[in-house]
């Protein structure tokens, strides 16, 4: 199987739907769809159900988080290439397809992680696109990928480790900063999901550009005092958007 999508989900019975539509209505059929629910009491494990033929594989209970569920779904994956995809995100009707496409073309080359473009949604319009070509001094400064709807192969759990739980909201960042420049990483040029703002990052800043700095000096050997003032910028950027955006 080339690809497992994942799906993990607290009461979000609101948006869940349109996710689910979004994978099951893809134009490419080798993939399978993991969701794991945390236990919630909205209706979603009702709507799950209701959903049964378009998911491979559900488990609804507790979990200590979005990253601790992430890594029971690795556990449970089958596929080569494993996407993570948001309760409230959508793919485009073409996504796995034009993935599956440029993992082809990138020939002999054994990839790590291929990422594409990504819209922001906010109360239905998109507020900008997100996701650049992955580059090792940028990406040592800041998440300029955009994770949604990336592709991790399953070589690079293998190699580094699954992800790392004492992260509320940067596990993502942190894993993919320990190859550090020796990531082998692809470029889909396109959009293929559509993001809702309001994600565990979006909504704890603060916590966010803390668990980045952390997971720079950790995992991405940044020296500290760089960290710091790259920290206080991005607090700055950040208040500058929230004027603009939100």
């Amino acid at each position: 199987m080339l690809f497992s999508v994942v799906t993990v989900v607290l009461n979000a019975v609101g948006t869940l739907q349109r996710t689910i539509d979004s994978v099951a209505g893809q134009s490419f059929h080798d993939y399978e769809y993991l969701v794991l629910d945390g236990g919630s009491r909205d209706g979603t494990v009702e709507l799950l159900q209701r959903n049964s033929q378009h998911i491979d594989y559900c488990r609804s209970g507790p979990d200590s988080g979005i990253f601790d569920a992430w890594n029971k779904a690795l556990a449970a994956a089958r596929g080569e290439w494993i996407a993570f995809l948001g309760a409230d995100d959508v793919y485009c009707p073409d996504a796995l397809a034009q993935y599956a496409t440029a993992i082809a073309r990138s020939g002999a080359e054994r990839l790590h992680y291929m990422s594409s473009r990504v819209q922001l949604i906010k109360n239905g319009d998109r507020v900008r696109t997100i996701g650049r070509q992955w580059s090792w001094p940028a990406f040592a400064r800041r998440m300029t990928v955009a994770h949604v709807g990336s592709m991790h192969h399953r070589s690079l759990f293998d190699e580094y480790g699954i992800f790392d739980t004492s992260y509320r909201v940067c596990a993502d960042y942190e894993m993919l900063l320990r190859p550090r420049a020796s990531l082998r990483a692809g470029f889909l040029d396109r959009v293929t999901a559509q993001m809702g703002l309001g994600g565990a990052s979006n909504v704890n800043v603060k916590r966010a550009l803390a668990e980045q700095e952390r997971a720079k000096r950790t995992a991405g050997g940044r020296a500290g005092w760089l960290c710091s003032v790259e920290k206080t910028s991005a607090h700055i950027t950040n208040g500058v958007r929230s004027l603009l955006w939100y």
